[in-house]
């Protein structure tokens, strides 16, 4: 009994508190999530500015773990630079590549061969697979659910163990070369990727079952966080953040590269533009990508997987641009030579700096764990953005 009349105490103490607060409205106070705090998924600050327990300002604060890969990618040759595209975004690791690869190719007019542009989009496709499970598991842990994240990490297990295979890592792969890829894929790899293919789709499914269609995570998700489409235009947000605002932009469709425009894929959209429509998004682009993939694999032509290439890079005076369609969005590299073999200027254009921008007008007079369902939707990684 006793218990109970403190509980009851501290509640009426709470509420007249509460009474206090409301009556003194505009006082704020500043709250620093970050720049360790697991919601930020890495060093990434954000100033908080509080009214009670709605955001009135939130001001991102990065630069915490910025590693100059411009200045550096200014300062070797084009094949010194080549690894340092994988640790820009670690978890779309390929598509960086492909997209350094890309626009040296494209200056340097090199042939691809047809068999390696193909293993390109099978890895890359595989790649953002395994980069959205990431996403899924960590931003339900966000939200408070656990045990998502060990059925994704499951299954993101079995691509990392497709791709070390061919690739000899896990995470940073440095597989692509100027005209092609380093080494071919064997039938272990497409016998171990179609496989894939059979045990993913009913595990899309289970996902649905077991999370999107879960009342919990709807009540968290629907109608949190709006983010329209000039708002994305306005940042320069792309990727699921500007297709989870109705919007179809997507690097592969709109300005179309390597074999894509061979392939037939549906670029998944959501007019809503709530924190639900960002996750649908993503979790149908992977049903898209086993699609790609799979078609991929019936197209695989015979022949070698490197094109001729000169052992030393340099590049005609000029500025040349690619772009590509990453896990995050559009991800475009400017190169500008002045004929040597180290470029004069290396613009890398990465998607989460840009989806970050966006935060703080999306979040103002939002409650803070609405806030942090929004920047878990939104899938920084904060290398892309300290790049």
């Amino acid at each position: 009994m006793r218990f109970i009349t403190l509980c009851v105490r501290t509640l009426a103490v709470s509420e007249s508190n509460f009474i206090s607060a409301a009556e003194h409205a505009g006082e704020t106070f500043v709250l620093n999530l970050g720049p360790q705090h697991p919601a930020t998924h890495g060093v990434l600050r954000v100033k908080l500015t509080m009214d009670g327990e709605y955001i009135t300002r939130a001001e991102p604060v990065p630069g915490y773990i910025h590693r100059m890969h411009e200045k550096m990618g200014e300062n070797r040759n084009y094949a010194q630079f080549l690894p340092n595209t994988s640790r820009i975004d670690y978890l779309s690791a390929m598509h960086y590549t492909h997209a350094f690869v890309g626009v040296v190719e494209r200056a340097a007019k090199l042939e691809v061969p047809p068999r390696a542009e193909y293993i390109r989009v099978i890895t890359s496709e595989l790649n953002r697979i395994s980069s959205h499970l990431v996403w899924f598991g960590a931003f339900l842990l966000d939200l408070g659910g656990f045990t998502p994240l060990l059925y994704a990490f499951d299954d993101r297990e079995k691509i990392l163990d497709l791709l070390e295979g061919i690739t000899g890592s896990r995470l940073t792969y440095c597989y692509y070369r100027f005209g092609g890829v380093c080494n071919d894929i064997d039938d272990e790899f497409i016998r171990g990727t179609r496989a894939f293919l059979e045990e993913m789709r009913p595990r899309l499914k289970l996902y649905r079952e077991l999370v999107t269609d879960n009342i919990i995570l709807r009540k968290r998700l629907i109608d949190i966080g709006p983010i329209s489409a000039e708002l994305c235009r306005k940042y320069g947000a792309t990727g699921p953040v500007i297709r989870g605002a109705g919007v179809p932009y997507d690097v592969r469709r709109s300005e179309p590269y390597s074999v894509y425009p061979e392939l037939d894929f549906v670029v998944p959209t959501h007019a809503e533009g709530d924190c639900m429509a960002r996750y649908l998004v993503r979790m149908e682009e992977m049903g898209q990508s086993l699609r790609i993939i799979e078609q991929a694999l019936d197209r695989l032509p015979e022949g070698p997987v490197l094109g001729k290439a000169p052992k030393t890079v340099k590049l005609p005076p000029g500025d040349y641009c690619y772009a590509v369609e990453a896990a995050r969005g559009r991800f475009m590299v400017r190169v500008i030579s002045d004929g040597k073999e180290i470029p004069y200027r290396v613009k890398l254009r990465a998607p989460s700096f840009s989806n970050l921008s966006l935060f703080e007008e999306a979040s103002q007079g939002m409650m803070l764990p609405d806030a942090l369902a929004v920047m878990g939707s939104l899938d920084l990684v904060i290398p892309d953005i300290d790049r």
